[in-house]
């Protein structure tokens, strides 16, 4: 299997094709062999005002937008999702040379995109507000109107689903977006802007500009037309949006920000069962998950022979071409990704943590590829222990008691999700009830259901994304209260 043909490299904006204003383009690289796939044009400032003059244009009142029947907004969605299912080989061999995502991941992606896009159609004419019975002959109701302009930020690691947890909502509530992809993987993003304006959506409506965060990210971030951000990424930069939104106008924002998830294993659970669920949490997709289980806690009990056999499932994993349908792990995203793991692996061994296996640069590949890392001994005071790696490290962290491994769970600034494995009932609902995170797992890691709500405690987020909660972070209520002649209940 081959890489495709890149179809798009432009900027999309108003439902046409542009060069950035500054004639600039960026390189896109190809993780497995660290060789450019093909130059993108970089948008910056200039771009992103182009893009947010057509989005308000696309939102003015008596606009085609504005007027459209919230079931016809539903239908154009349900029309954009039959078209990535269409195109979804194509989409998941493109994903694969941009991102590095082993195919089956890339196809399992694009999958959940599309379901994404038609839960959301759903929702869209079933916004609705209420009817209040306010004191006084006064008849009073509510409205739920678009926010407005949506300014999304895309993080790369999976880049197609996050897209359309972001779109999905902007479109339903009947928004207009301004899109930027990450500058690591914008090719799947941009042809998405082409199946839009195939499947009708006005002119003006999304929006997509590629190009690097300090630039188009920040302009959409500081930008007085831009009505919220939603972002998606590490706390650095959720920190900065954050300034940038109160500098600006007040901009609502929604983020994600990443986590240092806790998988507590209680010496009951299934020893076999246990361990590959646990070596799943943390080396799907190289490690580059926010909710990935980076703290594996096990019971003191069964903690040596846990050790063991994870160490043997490290060893068997399979990294390598992400084309081959037998690889489990492809490499990390590029050089900066790469190093960073690296980094943190070192600085494990330098505090004292056991390394077991892995840890290396696998021989023999061009790309950014790193053996699944395994560490024993670890202590919660070590980097490993409290950073987010964005790697395959696995460190296992022994504990005692329930009481103790809650406390240490929840013992982060992080607390997007977290996972027990357990036969007792009441631990797994004393452990759900207790650790401080926005998903918990029991028996299982990692399911993240298109109609459920997901998003962090603490700093990781703000908001949810999925679910019917998230409709809340695109909308406006307006309240409206008509004087009547009498009131009748």
């Amino acid at each position: 299997m081959s890489a495709p043909e890149v179809k798009y490299t432009q900027i999309f904006i108003n439902n046409e094709w542009k060069n950035s204003v500054s004639g600039k383009t960026f390189p896109t690289i190809n993780p497995s062999t660290g060789e450019k796939t093909c130059a993108v044009q970089e948008g910056d400032k200039a771009d992103i005002d182009l893009a947010v003059k057509a989005a308000r244009e696309a939102m003015k009142l008596g606009s085609p937008w504005r007027k459209m029947d919230a079931s016809q907004r539903g239908r154009l969605m349900y029309r954009l999702a039959e078209l990535v299912d269409r195109d979804a080989e194509y989409l998941a061999r493109l994903e694969t040379v941009d991102n590095g995502m082993v195919i089956r991941t890339s196809r399992t992606s694009m999958k959940r995109g599309a379901d994404l896009l038609r839960y959301f159609a759903g929702w869209a004419d079933k916004v609705h507000g209420k009817t209040i019975p306010i004191d006084g002959d006064y008849f009073c109701y509510t409205r739920r109107e678009p926010i407005g302009v949506v300014g999304a930020i895309v993080p790369w690691n999976f880049p197609i689903p996050l897209l359309f947890k972001k779109l999905g909502p902007t479109l339903c509530c009947g928004n207009a977006a301004v899109i930027k992809p990450a500058e690591q993987t914008p090719l799947t993003a941009i042809y998405i802007g082409a199946l839009c304006k195939e499947a009708g959506f006005p002119p003006g409506v999304v929006n997509i500009v590629p190009g690097y965060g300090p630039t188009a990210g920040a302009a959409i971030s500081e930008h007085m037309d831009v009505d919220i951000v939603t972002f998606t990424g590490s706390v650095e930069v959720a920190k900065i949006i954050q300034q940038a939104a109160g500098r600006s106008n007040l901009k609502h924002v929604a983020i994600e920000s990443g986590g240092k998830s806790p998988n507590i294993v209680f010496a009951d659970a299934d020893m076999a069962y246990a361990v590959e669920v646990s070596h799943n949490a943390i080396n799907t997709h190289s490690g580059q998950v926010c909710l990935a289980g980076s703290r594996t806690f096990v019971q003191e009990d069964i903690y040596d022979e846990f050790v063991k056999r994870s160490v043997e499932r490290a060893k068997k994993r399979v990294v390598g071409d992400p084309y081959d349908e037998k690889t489990e792990s492809g490499p990390q995203i590029d050089q900066e990704g790469y190093d960073k793991v690296m980094e943190m692996i070192e600085s494990g061994k330098q505090q004292g943590a056991k390394l077991e296996c892995g840890g290396n640069r696998m021989a023999g590949k061009n790309g950014y590829f790193i053996e699944p890392a395994v560490f024993s001994n670890v202590q919660d005071d070590m980097r490993i222990a409290r950073e987010e790696i964005f790697g395959p490290v696995q460190q296992i962290i022994k504990f005692k008691t329930i009481e103790e491994v809650i406390e240490r769970a929840n013992r982060t600034s992080f607390g997007l999700a977290a996972s027990v494995l357990t036969k007792d009932i009441d631990k797994a609902i004393t452990i759900a009830n207790s650790v401080q995170a926005g998903i918990v797992w029991v028996n299982i890691y990692g399911v993240v259901p298109t109609q459920a709500p997901f998003g962090g405690f603490k700093m990781s987020g703000l908001g949810r994304e999925g679910g019917e909660e998230v409709l809340n972070e695109f909308c406006e209520v307006k309240t409206v209260i008509v004087k009547v002649p009498e009131k009748n209940s």
